[in-house]
């Protein structure tokens, strides 16, 4: 990986080059979809995004354990790596940590509202998130478990895309 360019970078300019890789990492995974979409057919893009959000999840996970020593196990450590994974910033998660359980609500989604905008409907993202959220969750402790209280296609308020429930038994 050639970094040659940020070396002297100020950190102005490095903010700014950290919101272009996120938001083309937005719009990457977003033509990927529409584009697999075309070439196949959307029950086949949505059953590949599951598989890809799922090895990606677990991976990212892993990574945000080794790059930021996060050592926590439970609830905490995984609100905690949630925290730095690229989707929380891209689409702002907002993430409740209780006691006995962690919940995340999505009131905007970035990717959702493009597809409405452009005509193009809510895809249905409740199994590629479910399968992404509990193999990014297993890595932080195996305990954790995943509930989807609602997601595209399920019907959801106007104000909130989605809802998910983390919890160990």
């Amino acid at each position: 990986m050639d970094l040659d360019l940020l070396k002297n970078a100020e950190e102005a300019e490095l903010r700014s080059y950290l919101e272009f890789l996120l938001w083309h990492y937005r719009v990457a995974d977003g033509f990927w979809f529409i584009y697999t979409t075309e070439r196949f057919d959307r029950k086949a893009a949505e059953e590949i995004n599951e598989r890809v959000w799922e090895k990606a999840g677990a991976l990212g996970a892993k990574e945000i354990v080794k790059r930021f020593g996060i050592q926590e196990k439970g609830l905490k450590g995984f609100a905690k790596a949630l925290r730095y994974y690229p989707w929380h910033m891209l689409i702002e998660y907002k993430i409740e940590e209780r006691e006995d359980e962690v919940i995340i609500t999505v009131p905007v989604c970035p990717i959702q509202e493009a597809r409405i905008k452009r005509g193009l409907g809510e895809y249905s993202c409740k199994e590629m998130h479910r399968r992404e959220f509990l193999s990014f969750a297993k890595i932080i402790d195996e305990r954790i478990n995943v509930e989807c209280v609602f997601a595209p296609p399920d019907k959801h308020p106007e104000d909130t895309y989605c809802k998910w429930r983390f919890y160990i038994k």
